[in-house]
């Protein structure tokens, strides 16, 4: 690609992803935390300045590059290596493995977001992950919450979080290294580590594929904490009371389309996995 054509791909690249980063960096410089719109900068290790960063992915190289010859993964002729490729066939297979079980799941739409109330569950409000938003039904009344309701988390990064009280009203037990086994495609957790593992496979896969992931689970997040225990209100992010039948059908309509979203990206990122597959090393 010539370098006419790769500058302006890249530039455009950034000014999307800008978007959601400057405001995120500007409340890091004053030291102002944001509860929904700072968690994919914060819970993921994807720094801002590696999503700006735009990639063509494996196969194409770049003219008059030499600002990438120093990046991980690239030749001295701005292209991924085979080599580097082949080197990160573990990561290829075990991320094929996870999307392709997920993918081949009817996504379940009865969680309800129940996982952010079984992490605050029988806690003081001081003592929760976003201590500077108080909870919408206090402690007394969170707790009926999760204890009027069935929880079925099937997500392990979601579940390692829950207090230790809340830890057995889980239907289901998902381990660490158990996730082909759990995960599934209407699970919102799922829906954002789309995002993971399309960083992952950067720079072999093009940036825009990343940049997708990432915008839907921007916008997962938002359903996430909007159906969270928290008061957001006077953040502009209205409740979705999850413990009304209005406030669940609202949740699982939401959790449906994100399905529908998600299913289409995580088919790209297993289409890139096993194109990746096939690359061998120079002998």
């Amino acid at each position: 690609m010539n370098a006419e054509e790769w500058t302006k791909r890249a530039t455009a690249h950034a000014a999307r992803i800008d978007a959601y980063v400057s405001p995120h960096l500007a409340r890091r410089e004053t030291q102002v935390k944001h509860p929904v719109l700072d968690f994919l900068f914060t819970y993921y290790s994807y720094r801002p300045a590696q999503l700006r960063r735009w990639h063509p992915g494996y196969g194409v190289g770049l003219a008059d590059a030499e600002e990438y010859a120093a990046l991980k993964g690239y030749g001295p002729d701005g292209a991924v290596t085979t080599t580097y490729v082949a080197s990160q066939r573990p990561l290829l297979t075990a991320l094929h493995r996870l999307l392709k079980a997920t993918a081949g799941r009817a996504p379940h739409l009865g969680c309800f977001g129940l996982h952010e109330w079984a992490m605050v569950y029988r806690l003081a409000e001081d003592e929760t992950r976003h201590a500077d938003w108080p909870l919408r039904l206090g402690p007394d009344g969170t707790d009926e919450v999760v204890e009027g309701h069935r929880i079925a988390c099937s997500h392990f990064d979601a579940y390692r979080f829950f207090t230790t009280p809340a830890r057995p009203l889980n239907t289901l037990s998902p381990g660490r290294d158990d996730r082909p086994e759990f995960e599934q495609p209407g699970c919102l957790h799922a829906g954002m580590d789309l995002y993971k593992h399309a960083f992952r496979l950067s720079p072999m896969i093009s940036s825009d594929l990343v940049a997708d992931c990432f915008e839907l689970a921007w916008d997962i997040r938002t359903l996430d904490m909007r159906a969270a225990p928290y008061d957001l209100a006077d953040l502009g992010f209205e409740p979705v009371r999850i413990e009304t039948a209005e406030g669940k059908a609202t949740y699982a309509e939401a959790q449906r389309g994100f399905a529908e979203r998600g299913a289409p990206l995580r088919a790209r990122l297993i289409a890139e996995c096993e194109r990746l597959l096939g690359v061998r090393a120079a002998q």
